[in-house]
C-alpha cells in the first residue's frame, strides 16, 4: 500500500550524532511502530513515525501544529493501525527535523506545501487511497498543495486554522505576528516564555474542567525539541506567520480549483482561531463543518476518539 522508497525504515538513532541522547531517546517511544529520519530534498531531512496495519485497508497522514511534533500522533495511530497504515512527520522547524536557515527555507506555508508533496512521494504513498488530517498551521499548506494536485488525497481533513486573511478572528498574538513592527517583539515574547507556552497552549479557552494533561512522552518530546539546530519552533511560526497573508490570498484567490474532497472540523473553544473562521470557510467552499461542542484549538489531544472516527467515516 505505502512502500517506502528510502529503505530507511529501521534507521539507526546511533547513526545521527547531531541529536541529543534525551532526544533519541524521546523519539523511540512509540509502541509498533517505526520512527527514522526520511531525506525529502538534498536540504531537508524529516524525522517520522510509521505504523503499519497488518492488512492495511488504506493510509492516513498526520500533521501537527504549533507547538506540537509528530508523537501527539502516536496513541491515534497505534488506534487506526488495525485497519490504516499510519504516517506523520515533525515539520521543519519543529521536532526533530531540519531547520534550515531562513536564506534556505522560507518556512512559509507554501513551503510546506511543497515539503509535504515531497514526503509523499518520495515514502511512496498511494495517492488514491489517503487521507490527510492536518490541523492549524499544516492546514493551509495542505490546501494550497490541493490547488495543484487535486488527486493528492481522497480526502482531506482540516480545522482550527486560519484559511484566509481574517484578523478578526485570531487571537491578538497571532494578528501580532502577521506583520512589523509587531512581529518582531511578538516573537521574541513567545522565545522568553516557551516554558509557559508548552504548559498551557493547550489549556487556554477552556474551563477548568475542560482542561487536560498531555501525556508525558508527548510533553517531553515538544520541550526538547523546542530549540534544536540552531532555531526555535517560535522562530519557525514566526517565519511562517511571516509570509501567512499572502499565501491565505493565494488560497482565497483560488478557490475553485480545490477539487480535492475536504472536511472541516473545529473545536467549538477555540481560542486561537474562532469558529466562525471555519464557518466562513466552510460556508465558501460548501463543505461540512464538525463543531466540537466543549473542545478547544487541540481536538485531537482533548477527544482523540472523535478524530479516530473522523478518519473511519472517511475510508467509508
Amino acid at each position: 500500500m505505502s512502500e517506502d522508497k528510502t529503505g530507511n525504515r529501521a534507521a539507526s538513532f546511533a547513526a545521527i550524532p547531531s541529536l541529543p541522547v534525551g532526544k533519541i531517546f524521546a523519539s523511540a517511544e512509540i509502541q509498533h511502530g517505526d520512527v527514522d529520519f526520511i531525506k525529502v530534498d538534498e536540504m531537508l531531512t524529516l524525522r517520522r513515525m510509521i505504523v503499519r496495519a497488518p492488512a492495511p485497508k488504506g493510509t492516513v497522514l498526520f500533521l501537527h501544529g504549533f507547538p506540537e511534533t509528530m508523537m501527539v500522533w502516536k496513541d491515534i495511530a497505534s488506534t487506526l493501525a488495525r485497519d490504516y497504515d499510519v504516517h506523520a512527520f515533525d515539520w521543519p522547524g519543529y521536532g526533530q527535523s531540519s531547520r534550515p536557515i531562513l536564506q534556505r527555507f522560507s518556512y512559509a506555508p507554501q513551503d510546506y506545501a511543497a515539503v509535504l508533496k515531497s514526503y509523499i512521494e518520495t515514502a511512496g504513498i498511494d495517492h488514491s487511497n489517503l487521507v490527510i488530517y492536518a490541523t492549524d498551521i499544516a492546514a493551509l499548506p495542505v490546501l494550497l498543495l490541493a490547488l495543484d494536485e487535486p488527486a493528492i488525497a481522497r480526502r482531506i481533513i482540516v480545522g482550527d486554522f486560519a484559511p484566509f486573511d481574517r484578523p478578526q478572528y485570531m487571537w491578538e498574538n497571532l494578528q501580532n505576528l502577521k506583520a512589523e513592527p509587531t512581529a518582531s517583539p511578538t516573537r521574541a515574547y513567545m522565545n522568553k516564555t516557551s516554558d509557559e507556552i508548552l504548559q498551557n497552549v493547550h489549556r487556554r479557552g477552556l474551563s477548568p474542567a475542560e482542561q487536560f494533561d498531555l501525556p508525558t512522552d508527548v510533553q517531553r518530546d515538544m520541550v526538547h525539541s523546542w530549540s534544536f539546530g540552531g532555531m526555535t519552533s517560535a522562530d519557525a511560526f514566526a517565519h511562517y506567520y511571516a509570509n501567512f497573508t499572502r499565501d491565505q490570498n493565494v488560497l482565497e484567490a483560488n478557490l475553485d480549483r480545490l477539487k480535492t474532497p475536504v472536511k472541516l472540523v473545529w473545536g467549538e473553544q477555540d481560542f486561537y482561531i474562532n469558529k466562525e473562521m471555519g464557518i466562513e470557510f466552510a460556508a465558501r467552499i460548501d463543505v461540512e463543518i464538525d463543531i466540537l461542542p466543549g473542545i478547544g484549538h487541540f481536538p485531537h489531544l482533548q477527544n482523540a476518539k472523535h478524530t479516530v472516527e473522523e478518519i473511519r467515516t472517511s475510508f467509508g
